[in-house]
């Protein structure tokens, strides 16, 4: 006699304590959703293809109403993407330009940030009106605004700012707001998302058609690897950057009526990037209170070729081809519909209080 094992789970569910109350008392429901944000991270986003197809083309439509995404780096990509072109579609086309791309160790600055942009460019398709104006989605762009010598893309004053940047991430988040300040770029024709104050001095900026480009590549531009973007239409003449240098998982205060759903490539929040080196930087409890934060299992993850999803250092890894690479990051993608299928299983038996765990 055979005994069947049973299968682990592909899906980690973490929960805030307002969240979990909720979902015992009335199940997740799409009509509870206003706020999804999208962290940055890299290809780790088109790891979570699947996950994204579930969600935003079958679980959301089952309510259909105005919803915030707010996204940093790639975050703010995959929703762009899926706000021009849809669920499927727009998925599909990120997940295959981002895994066409091809960096070598010797290219200069520039030349990454002319590949990324071209990528973005093919990514938007001139839809900038389209994203801007969509009936169900409200897109906010997550970048920072660079002071003083982290202004400059010289190499020496570039390095001595993130050198100075580490040191005084080291006695402070808040701290950072010596070198860079918050930015968030939205559409000003309806009411905006907004924070409370959180130590960094945070500017509102018009996302138009004719600034949305150049917002979404500040938002990606990391530093040392990428220039900044300057001379954004309709926004101070300022040097932009990568919105996860602070908002990397992006735990901001959401103030959200519903529930925050949040489709992640890992079951845990790290404030900005520099913080990934503290395993004390956590969370804020209270930012996360109504999220419901959704990832890949380490058991699933073990599954994939690489064990692990797709990331950045794949494309100059040792003993890794462009060929290779491009194979094993469509197999991690293909191996994403499993994350999709168990999340709209959930939401079909509505069984969450057997998988959930606090945040």
């Amino acid at each position: 006699m055979h005994i069947l094992e049973k299968k682990s789970p592909a899906l980690t569910i973490r929960v805030g304590r307002d969240a979990r109350q909720l979902i015992l008392n009335e199940g997740l429901q799409a009509h509870h959703v206003d706020i999804i944000p999208g962290a940055a991270g890299g290809p780790k986003g088109i790891g979570i293809h699947g996950l994204d197809q579930a969600i935003f083309g079958h679980f959301l439509p089952q309510a259909k109403q105005r919803r915030t995404l707010i996204g940093s780096s790639i975050g703010s990509w995959r929703f762009a993407s899926i706000a021009a072109h849809g669920a499927e579609k727009g998925t599909h086309l990120l997940a295959d330009l981002y895994t066409h791309l091809e960096f070598h160790k010797k290219m200069k600055r520039n030349e990454v940030g002319e590949v990324c942009r071209a990528m973005l460019h093919e990514l938007i398709q001139n839809k900038e009106q389209q994203i801007i104006e969509h009936p169900d989605y409200h897109l906010a762009v997550l970048a920072v605004k660079s002071e003083h010598i982290f202004n400059s893309d010289h190499t020496l004053p570039l390095l001595a700012s993130v050198l100075g940047i580490v040191t005084s991430n080291a006695i402070s988040r808040s701290k950072m707001k010596l070198f860079m300040q918050r930015v968030i770029a939205q559409s000003e024709a309806e009411q905006p998302f907004q924070i409370s104050d959180d130590g960094f001095k945070t500017h509102y900026c018009a996302l138009n058609p004719n600034n949305l480009e150049d917002w979404l590549m500040a938002s990606a531009s990391i530093p040392v690897a990428v220039p900044a973007v300057r001379n954004i239409a309709d926004a101070p003449k300022d040097a932009y950057r990568d919105g996860g240098l602070i908002d990397y998982h992006i735990d901001l205060p959401f103030q959200s009526q519903g529930l925050v759903l949040y489709p992640h490539f890992t079951d845990s929040i790290t404030p900005g990037w520099f913080d990934k080196m503290f395993k004390s930087r956590k969370s804020n409890p209270e930012n996360q209170a109504r999220t419901v934060l959704i990832s890949p299992s380490e058991a699933y993850l073990k599954t994939l070729p690489l064990g692990r999803l797709p990331d950045r250092k794949d494309f100059t890894l040792k003993g890794l081809d462009q060929q290779k690479r491009i194979q094993l990051w469509k197999q991690s993608i293909q191996e994403s519909q499993r994350l999709g299928d168990e999340f709209l299983e959930l939401v079909e038996k509505q069984n969450f209080a057997d998988v959930m765990l606090d945040l």
